[in-house]
């Protein structure tokens, strides 16, 4: 059975469909790729994942249970559904430690000793422990994205959720994530990615899947969507106007 399985999803924005009968499997230790212009619904659907947008209809099952009925304890859903924003949403009021911390702290209820003991764990993960006391102000974009990241895996979540996670990134920068996400994938953790991004898309999955207008209109390798007979799918992969 697939970890998060999405059948006929819809959301619709005053009367606007932006995701239309969305069908997906997320398997432990997969990493997905999402592609498609802006305005497609890309963000949306990740959104749709952890109930930060409710969608109109369809369900969403994690696990085998079912996450959009009204007794589901979203708190918990998105403990397992860790998020990590296109801007990275870092509290700019606090520390980078601070940041990481705060979740354990407030959500799972530990210790402010155990809390920086198992955030440090993480930010040494990526080479982030040097910089706890400083602000997001005084981080580069590339050091903001892995206290992002160390922040979403130290609540220990089943899914990891990138949304463009090079899009503030200089090219260097973008490869470096790259390397961050298949180290991740290496020791298994599960994720899946929306990007503009070819190359990070082809450096982190086989297969990507393309949303077009709320639809999901191929599911293949970007190889394969360059050539595809689809003129719409071949003009985005095979002139790479992401």
């Amino acid at each position: 059975m697939a970890l998060i399985q999405v059948r006929d999803l819809v959301k619709e924005f005053e009367g606007q469909k932006v995701l239309s009968n969305i069908n997906l499997d997320l398997h432990e230790g997969e990493v997905k790729v999402l592609m498609g212009a802006s305005g497609s619904g890309k963000s949306t659907l990740l959104r749709c994942l952890n109930r930060l947008v409710e969608p109109t209809s369809g369900s969403i099952l994690f696990r085998g249970k079912e996450v959009l009925g009204p007794n589901v304890d979203v708190r918990e859903l998105r403990q397992q559904i860790g998020f990590v924003f296109q801007q990275f949403a870092l509290y700019s009021h606090l520390s980078v430690l601070d940041n990481v911390t705060l979740g354990l702290r407030k959500l799972k209820g530990m210790s402010e000793a155990s809390a920086k003991e198992k955030a440090l764990h993480e930010l040494s993960h990526f080479d982030m422990a040097p910089h706890q006391d400083k602000y997001p102000a005084q981080l580069s974009g590339g050091q903001k994205q892995r206290v992002a990241i160390s922040r979403a895996l130290a609540m220990d979540p089943a899914v990891l959720v990138m949304d463009e996670p090079t899009s503030a990134l200089d090219p260097v920068m973008s490869r470096d994530v790259a390397d961050l996400i298949n180290r991740l994938h290496g020791e298994g953790i599960t994720m899946i990615c929306v990007t503009h991004d070819l190359n990070l898309a082809s450096n982190i999955a086989e297969k990507v899947m393309f949303l077009d207008k709320g639809v999901i209109r191929a599911d293949d390798r970007i190889d394969v969507l360059s050539q595809h007979a689809d003129p719409v799918i071949q003009k985005f992969f095979g002139e790479g106007q992401v």
